[in-house]
């Protein structure tokens, strides 16, 4: 397997942690990296206790000259050292649906696998979903996939992502498919103790998405990647360029976001900077 290098992405995202800290609940959490990252750290808490960041307000916080910090049009990775509907954040999250709403020229974009808790979680303004707001329900197996996703379907989400991630076994999403869905996304597990991603599940995924005509993503090899019987053993710097370099996606466009959602960027949102 030739290695690239490191690959640029798109100068139109920001990240936002409002906490940090998290619970395991399935199979696919097991070698959590936020869980490994804190560990490389030396983070004084453990990574099961969800505490409030600094940055807790940062969608709504300005420069000195009056601009906001995250400019328009950004796309904002929302809690990804967390669960957005973690319940031990209960008592901050109205704030956080606030800030989204005021900022209606960002779009955020959260992954959960608590998607079972969604409507305990949303603000009585919520309605059909919010305008500016993509939800990925991540799923990891077969069984995970069969539990989650049919209730991510019925929950009034205007937005949806299907995020199958770490990949840690066969997948068959087929029956879950249709335009309410806008995205397929997989990726392989990361860490040292990653458990092996085939590249052979990966392209059966991209079939079903295909055969649906969704939007299909295969964002990162993982740490293991098995392809033709062999297993290949991937540095994290280059897991995301290998998957890229596969050219697989299907219906993607540019900086990888699928085709149906319309963020509204202007061509100066799309020069590529160095990671």
């Amino acid at each position: 397997m030739t290695f690239l290098t490191p690959m640029t992405r798109c100068n139109t995202y920001a990240d936002w942690n409002p906490w940090h800290g998290c619970t395991k609940i399935s199979p696919g959490c097991k070698y959590c990296y936020v869980y490994r990252q804190d560990g490389m750290y030396g983070i004084g808490h453990s990574s099961s206790e969800c505490r409030k960041t600094g940055n807790f307000d940062l969608p709504i916080k300005r420069k000195r000259d009056k601009t906001w910090k995250i400019e328009s049009g950004k796309i904002v990775f929302t809690c990804f050292t967390s669960d957005f509907l973690l319940r031990d954040a209960d008592e901050w999250r109205m704030q956080c649906w606030q800030m989204m709403r005021q900022r209606s020229d960002l779009w955020f974009y959260f992954f959960t696998k608590r998607i079972d808790r969604f409507r305990q979680c949303t603000p009585p303004d919520w309605g059909e979903g919010y305008d500016n707001v993509l939800i990925g329900c991540t799923v990891e197996n077969q069984a995970m996939a069969d539990y989650r996703i049919p209730i991510f379907k019925s929950l009034p989400i205007k937005h949806k992502s299907i995020i199958v991630a770490p990949l840690i076994g066969p997948v068959n999403l087929s029956a879950h498919l249709d335009p309410t869905i806008e995205e397929v996304s997989v990726g392989g597990e990361s860490g040292s103790d990653a458990r092996p991603c085939h590249y052979d599940w990966v392209l059966a995924i991209r079939e079903q998405c295909i055969a649906s005509g969704i939007p299909f993503r295969f964002h990162q090899t993982g740490a293991r990647f098995v392809k033709d019987g062999r297993l290949y053993h991937i540095r994290r710097c280059f897991q995301l360029s290998q998957a890229h370099k596969a050219d697989i996606d299907y219906r993607t466009g540019k900086c990888m976001t699928p085709e149906q959602v319309k963020f509204g960027w202007s061509d100066s949102d799309y020069p590529l900077e160095e990671p």
